[in-house]
């Protein structure tokens, strides 16, 4: 397969990759609880969604359907969805129930299509979708969790349960660093953590070490490098990235101060919808101040008309 010249795409291909062998390695060597069907479903409900979707979005907008064109672009095209599938399958814990976690794909990959804001003239999609539909089933279902810290490493032990951790840490931060840029993003969000997590327990009187102690598990650097640095749903500026970093982390201590619960995930799809909501702004006030088109035989009567006064050009028209 040639390299692709765009970056985004080459990220998408490392980023699936990754998640493809790490569910691989959770389900026969780490410890991965979820029922072996669980990833399997979730792909094939994902990939069946977007296909379609997208196969409907184009007959509306009279265009090509994206996947067009050969099976590398097909590959490319279902790469999103490969990696929300896997993701939803990978942190929903719902026991031996596939139907959340379907469920949680097909929010994840609806939210894509319908939750969209127009910016320079193309549509983009603001919410995470994997996140967005992981928190769509908690919200739904009580009963869902969140896969617990032991699920990463629990059939390990020894120098492996912090040598897993750093693999998943450099390879992230290399992907991040080298390809989606969001190395900006990841230091606000990690220097905004550990900042909340002091502030916080200094005010609820809890520990500060075991605020701290969540950053070096396994859960926090998947978050970190695979979940919140979606290029896609994301800012592109450096400065933008950073508050967006930080904004997540504020949002997230507030939450936990508040005692709820999956803070990570809600505190996320909060700042994507922030943001969504000001790109949605943005855009309305760009298409008011875009100039009113002249009709094509108004036009062409004013230039006729080139010496008469405003009155008499509009008693001629």
């Amino acid at each position: 397969m040639k390299p692709p010249s765009d970056p985004r795409t080459s990220a998408l291909r490392r980023f699936a990759i990754s998640i493809t062998a790490f569910n691989l390695l959770g389900h026969t060597v780490l410890g991965f609880e979820q029922a072996y069907a669980t990833p399997l479903v979730a792909l094939v409900a994902a990939y069946g969604l977007e296909l379609g979707l997208e196969k409907l979005d184009a007959t509306v907008n009279r265009r090509p359907v994206k996947y067009a064109g050969g099976w590398v672009r097909l590959v490319d095209f279902l790469l999103p969805a490969h990696i929300s599938a896997l993701a939803c399958a990978m942190l929903l814990y719902a026991n031996d129930r596939l139907e959340p976690v379907i469920l949680a794909v097909i929010v994840a990959i609806t939210s894509k299509y319908l939750i969209r804001v127009r910016l320079n003239g193309a549509f983009r999609h603001v919410l995470n979708p994997s996140n967005t539909g992981i928190v769509a089933v908690l919200l739904l279902f009580p009963w869902v969790g969140i896969a617990p810290p032991y699920h990463f490493t629990e059939w390990v032990s020894g120098p492996l349960d912090w040598i897993i951790p750093v693999v998943i840490l450099a390879s992230g931060t290399l992907l991040n660093a080298m390809l989606t840029k969001k190395m900006p993003l990841i230091l606000g969000w990690v220097g905004a953590f550990a900042a909340q997590a002091v502030i916080r327990t200094a005010i609820d009187g809890t520990a500060t070490v075991t605020a701290l102690t969540v950053m070096t598990g396994t859960a926090f650097v998947l978050f970190t490098n695979y979940m919140i640095t979606d290029p896609g749903t994301t800012p592109v500026k450096p400065e933008r990235q950073v508050l967006f970093g930080v904004a997540a982390a504020a949002v997230y201590g507030l939450l936990v101060h508040v005692h709820i619960s999956f803070g990570l995930f809600f505190a996320l799809v909060i700042v994507c919808a922030i943001r969504g909501t000001a790109l949605a702004v943005v855009s309305l006030r760009r298409h008011r101040e875009q100039p009113v088109p002249v009709p094509a035989r108004e036009a062409s009567t004013r230039r006729s008309l080139p010496n008469l006064a405003p009155e008499q050009a509009a008693n001629r028209t």
